[in-house]
C-alpha cells in the first residue's frame, strides 16, 4: 500500500531560502498587475486568462534579474553570517 501511495506522488526540491520565496512573490505579483487587474465573472475565464497570461510569461522567457549579490548580502547581513576562525596550535 505504502509503495502505491508513493507512486502516485511527484517529489520536487523547493529551498527555502530567500531567493526562492522572492521568486514566487515576484511572479504572483506579476500576475497579479498583469492580468487579475480587472473583474473576472466565472473561474473559466480566470482559467483561461491566467493561462494566456502563463503562456506570454513563459514565451518571453521572463527571468529575475538579481541585483544583490552574495559578496553584497556578506557585507549588508555580516550579523547572519558566521565566521570561520582557526583555533591556534600550542
Amino acid at each position: 500500500d505504502a509503495r502505491a501511495y508513493l507512486d502516485r506522488f511527484e517529489f520536487h526540491f523547493t529551498p527555502k531560502h530567500g531567493s526562492w520565496l522572492n521568486m514566487a512573490e515576484i511572479e504572483l505579483s506579476a500576475l497579479t498587475t498583469q492580468c487579475l487587474n480587472q473583474r473576472i465573472p466565472d473561474a473559466a475565464t480566470l482559467r483561461t486568462e491566467v493561462a494566456a497570461w502563463e503562456t506570454d510569461r513563459n514565451e518571453a522567457t521572463v527571468s529575475i534579474d538579481w541585483q544583490f549579490t552574495a559578496d553584497d548580502a556578506r557585507t549588508k547581513l555580516l550579523r547572519l553570517y558566521p565566521t570561520i576562525t582557526e583555533k591556534k596550535q600550542d
